[in-house]
């Protein structure tokens, strides 16, 4: 993100372009191959003019690491309308777009590294963890889950983010499959719960009637009932 001709700026428009230009070489590479001067030659500054703005490379990491993070909670924002599995399909496409255009930033995020290691970075990240878990309760119309729906939807946001990590490795499984593949999860994991508990079955029961025929999640039971065996 070269700015070209070098212009004056007034501090938070030079500070925000300096987080725009840090979180576009971060989704090139690994912020630990990333130096201030690397930063300051793609923002068309000197090196002293970015230390004059941010202390050091960790704490731009930790800005752009903020602005990141609040860019992949939106994600997770859908209108609470319509049926929950094309709901979950649409923040899966929004999750992995993010995906897709931040890789080695996006890994980076989530694994942390050396240049990513202040505590601080790792608290944002579980901030976005802490709102995908809050977003899918409200798309789920549950205030206070019990114990056993609540490991439901933090064990599905750490599969999406594990899901995710692996495709950007070699990317050898579509994407659109995988993205359908996480909204079937979702259903399968909290299927699995419903056996041993009222509330999560009381959820399924109310999502899978709202389900038209030829929904994500409907697909999913028809897929499934395939594989019990049929009395002869």
């Amino acid at each position: 993100m070269t700015t070209g001709a070098r212009r004056r700026m007034g501090v938070e428009e030079r500070r925000e372009q300096l987080i725009a230009v840090a979180l576009e070489l971060f989704s090139q590479r690994s912020p630990e191959d990333v130096s201030i001067d690397d930063i300051a030659s793609a923002a068309g500054i000197s090196r002293p003019l970015v230390y004059h703005y941010f202390p050091g490379k960790h704490s731009l990491y930790e800005a752009a690491v903020r602005r990141a993070a609040d860019e992949l909670s939106a994600r997770f924002v859908e209108p609470r309308e319509g049926p929950l599995g094309a709901r979950l399909q649409r923040v899966m496409t929004r999750y992995f777009d993010f995906v897709d255009e931040h890789g080695p930033g996006f890994t980076a995020l989530m694994r942390g590294g050396s240049a990513a290691g202040s505590e601080r970075a790792t608290a944002v990240i579980d901030e976005v963890r802490r709102a995908a878990y809050g977003h899918i309760l409200t798309h789920l119309g549950v205030r206070a889950p019990g114990p056993r729906l609540a490991l439901v939807i933090r064990s599905w946001v750490g599969l999406a983010e594990t899901t995710a990590l692996t495709w950007l490795e070699d990317r050898s499984l579509p994407r659109a499959e995988l993205e359908l593949q996480l909204v079937h999860d979702f259903m399968a994991l909290a299927t699995v719960t419903a056996g041993y508990d009222e509330e999560t079955a009381a959820v399924v029961r109310r999502v899978m009637a709202g389900e038209p025929a030829d929904g994500p999640l409907a697909e999913l039971a028809s897929r499934l009932l395939v594989l019990v065996p049929q009395p002869s």
